[in-house]
């Protein structure tokens, strides 16, 4: 598989595949990088696909950079990206894992792409957060007071974070769309993500007993089947 590494919009990337004018965007979640598409990719750049990974804000390459990793940062630097992409490729695709998939959402909503392939996506950012709040035991007076609070469990709450969350709402996603999920996803739960899934039409594959991240020989063996089906 050809690797070329470029930059973007003064970013760093990684490419992957033979010159094509079909491109897959490929978005890490929390904690991951973008070395990480290398396993999407040895299989989509066999169906006719490039693939362009990058670093989001304080990950990888950019782990200490300016930009922080928060959607009024990050969504419009997506914008950004898509839009220089569309300069160097006429089909473009979207790979977007957990916390990725809800920027995606939300910045992607009215820009057209060839489709999307979502791997447990974060669908209601605004629920996980409560949630995250019921398992430190923090109410929104405490948060709302003290702004930023540290968890036990390497989460830190936000404030702003929560109420952004209440003013942009994912109220519009029509681009084709299938999903993959673990039934044991600790995140979102099954319910949800089905409830999301016939609101907007995706193609939802559910992998019994895998989690929130594929990371198992079997996880992986059964992403790996989902993806080339997909």
């Amino acid at each position: 598989m050809k690797i070329q590494h470029n930059t973007l919009n003064s970013i760093s990337i990684t490419i992957y595949g033979e010159t094509s004018e079909k491109v897959y965007l490929y978005l890490h979640g929390q904690n991951g990088n973008q070395e990480e598409a290398a396993f999407a990719a040895k299989i989509l750049t066999t169906k006719g696909w490039q693939v362009v990974a990058y670093d989001l804000p304080e990950h990888g390459t950019r782990k200490n950079s300016s930009e922080k990793f928060v959607p009024w940062e990050v969504i419009p630097e997506l914008k950004n990206l898509y839009q220089t992409l569309k300069q160097n490729w006429t089909t473009i695709a979207l790979y977007a894992n957990s916390i990725s998939a809800w920027f995606s959402l939300l910045a992607f909503a009215d820009i057209e792409l060839d489709h999307c392939l979502l791997v447990s996506p974060v669908v209601d950012m605004e629920k996980l957060i409560t949630k995250m709040m019921s398992w430190a035991q923090v109410s929104e007076v405490q948060l709302e007071q003290e702004q930023l609070i540290e968890t036990d469990f390497g989460q830190t709450l936000s404030w702003q974070y929560l109420t952004y969350t209440r003013t942009h709402p994912v109220t519009n996603w029509q681009i084709p769309t299938k999903i993959m999920f673990g039934e044991n996803d600790n995140l979102t739960s099954l319910a949800e993500i089905r409830t999301f899934a016939e609101k907007y039409h995706c193609q939802l594959t559910v992998m019994p007993g895998g989690e929130h991240w594929f990371h198992t020989e079997e996880q992986l063996q059964f992403l790996s089947t989902w993806l080339n089906k997909a």
